[in-house]
């Protein structure tokens, strides 16, 4: 196993260590899998890359929160699974990309919390007012480990895949450089209709 420490001179970022990178064949393509730990929270975080990522031109690219529900248990409630493949799949067709993985479950507030939040939502509840009743923020994702994770890499700058705008400006706030916002819409089904109705109004989002 090789254990690399990650610096940057970005104030916002945060101590990363890479430990080592594989291949992952996937329906999609086969990738490379490069991983990450943050050195403070020993979280793990995982980057997908296919193709020359580092030769400076702008990269197809994902960031990608972890959702457990959407990626892996198939839960409508949400569009993150659909938005997962759907990213991958584009990355595949165009031949080079990055995809981020983060670990910061239910929006950075956690499983358990996030089960607890889809009990008030199940109450009536949208998302945003969930989450603060709970007495967390709307949204307490952090992109601070993107930077070094897309400095080891080598990427220069993003055509990012998202449909939040936020995501955006939190990433270039941290010292990257978004040359596109590329909508990604999809998963839309009866169960999260609402969400795409309270997301433009509430979020701010492009749905």
């Amino acid at each position: 196993m090789r254990i690399s420490s990650l610096h940057t001179d970005q104030e916002h970022t945060v101590p990363v260590v890479f430990v080592a990178a594989s291949k992952l064949p996937t329906p999609f393509a086969e990738f490379a899998m490069h991983g990450f730990i943050e050195s403070a929270t020993g979280r793990e975080h995982v980057v997908l890359s296919l193709g020359d990522v580092a030769d400076g031109a702008p990269v197809l690219g994902r960031v990608h929160s972890e959702c457990l529900t959407g990626d892996a248990l198939f839960s409508q409630r949400c569009d993150c699974g659909s938005q997962l493949e759907a990213a991958l799949r584009a990355i595949a067709t165009e031949g080079r990309g990055v995809l981020l993985y983060l670990r910061q479950e239910g929006r950075g507030i956690g499983l358990m919390n996030k089960i607890r939040a889809y009990e008030l939502q199940d109450g009536g509840a949208d998302t945003v007012e969930a989450n603060e009743r709970l007495g967390f923020a709307a949204d307490q994702r952090d992109y601070a480990i993107c930077l070094p994770m897309l400095q080891h890499l080598g990427v220069q700058s993003l055509r990012l895949m998202t449909n939040n705008p936020r995501k955006v400006k939190a990433l270039t706030d941290m010292g990257i450089t978004v040359a596109e916002r590329v909508p990604l819409h999809t998963g839309q089904n009866p169960h999260n209709r609402t969400a795409f109705i309270w997301r433009p109004r509430r979020a701010n989002w492009d749905t």
